[in-house]
């Protein structure tokens, strides 16, 4: 996988959770489970070990144990693997490691410590010297959890001072005139074209492919309805695609409550039989009972417009 494969990429990249079993060892059957899975339902490509993918819980071993089995599961489709760390040492690690076993690229969130934009850019040049020129990385740009502001213009220095930079996560909310701002750099030529795949829950994902957005690059307890919303819209089908997207909308926005977010989606995915179980490692926010019952009562609803939906009673 070059840097230029994953600069055209489209479609969605499922941020995917990593499995537990009951006891907090990692769940390889559900890897694979979830890998053909997104696979079956269209997702052009996955990224793992991102923050909802439990990353910080794991340690390097483990890390790269789960990289290389969803490599593995992904056979040609592109995988990308979340790096971020505290230091560089470990950053470089991951990366080589990763990329030695079939990874098509890296994600780099920057550290909350950043101030100014001239930091956010020197870190990212630091970021690509300690990793190599030669490996393609995603700039996840998520303030609302990193506490980093970068506009328009400093992802464009980025990209401009960085060949190896292929696509942008974007994840910044509002952010529907940060898209529109980035396609209008490329068509006067002041940026290069990257791929930009959103996050976010998908929260906004219908406006945002009408933005100019290629994609998402997100988690969700129905990734195959983020895989039909990108190609409605691609066909031209927008009422198609809002149609479908409104009636996830209610889940969708529950599942992206800050904390139980994580608990919300691997729930919903251990009823769709996708995963073994919803365990998640401490520190967690587990689904209360009155939560489980809401999750349930949405499912219900939702299954009024989507069979997917439709799950067996618990």
């Amino acid at each position: 996988m070059t840097s230029t494969a994953l600069t055209t990429a489209h479609g969605v990249f499922p941020i995917a959770p990593t499995p537990f079993t009951d006891d907090g060892a990692i769940d390889f059957a559900s890897i694979d489970r979830l890998s053909a899975f997104y696979l079956r339902c269209g997702a052009t490509g996955v990224t793992v070990l991102g923050q909802l993918g439990e990353a910080p819980k794991l340690d390097a071993a483990e890390s790269l144990a789960v990289a290389t089995r969803f490599i593995e599961a992904f056979g040609r489709t592109p995988v990308i693997v979340g790096v971020t760390a505290p230091g560089f040492a470990a950053m470089r690690t991951l990366a080589h490691e990763a990329m030695a076993r079939g990874a098509a690229g890296v994600m780099i969130a920057p550290p909350n410590t950043l101030r100014t934009d001239d930091q956010i850019v020197g870190y990212y040049a630091q970021a690509v010297q300690a990793i190599g020129t030669d490996v393609p990385f995603v700039i996840q740009d998520y303030p609302l959890t990193f506490g980093v502001q970068m506009t328009p213009a400093v992802i464009g220095r980025i990209v401009g001072e960085n060949p190896s930079c292929a696509m942008l996560k974007h994840e910044d909310w509002p952010g529907l005139e940060k898209i529109s701002t980035l396609r209008g750099f490329e068509r006067d030529g002041s940026m290069r074209r990257i791929s930009i795949l959103c996050g976010n829950g998908g929260l906004f994902l219908d406006f945002e492919c009408e933005r100019g957005a290629d994609g998402a690059m997100t988690g969700y307890a129905f990734p195959d309805m983020l895989c039909d919303v990108v190609r409605l819209q691609r066909e031209g089908r927008r009422d198609d695609a809002h149609d479908l997207f409104d009636a996830h909308l209610p889940l969708l926005r529950y599942e992206q409550q800050p904390g139980v977010g994580l608990g919300v989606r691997k729930h919903v995915l251990q009823r769709r039989g996708l995963i073994a179980s919803s365990a998640q490692r401490a520190p967690k926010a587990a689904l209360t009972p009155a939560a489980r019952t809401e999750v349930e009562y949405l499912l219900a609803r939702l299954a009024r417009h989507d069979a997917r939906a439709a799950l067996k009673p618990v």
